[in-house]
């Protein structure tokens, strides 16, 4: 177990940065869903999938819902990893 992140397979790294420096400065929507995000995302990372979706989308409500689904992806990939074959099947999150 790496301290808050509990046990998972996906890739941890230490920052030299300060992370709650970061957080302020996403935007507030971006904030939003970070706060309710299932996994423990890194203002960096989420800004660049953000960006990214966002440069795709060319709407700020699609690139959420890009996130979302990148999200779902992560956890479905490290849930059997973490759990076993056999583990039941993963609710998708569903954002008003």
């Amino acid at each position: 177990m790496a301290g808050n992140r509990g046990k998972t397979s996906l890739r941890c790294r230490n920052r030299a940065r300060n992370p709650m420096q970061e957080f302020d400065r996403l935007p507030p929507q971006l904030r939003a869903w970070v706060a309710t995000a299932s996994l423990p995302w890194t203002a960096r990372s989420v800004r660049q999938a953000y960006e990214k979706a966002l440069a795709q989308t060319g709407d700020a409500a699609l690139a959420l819902q890009a996130l979302d689904k990148m999200q779902n992806r992560l956890i479905a990939k490290d849930a059997p990893k973490i759990w076993g074959a056999a583990v039941p099947q993963i609710a998708q999150r569903q954002r008003p």
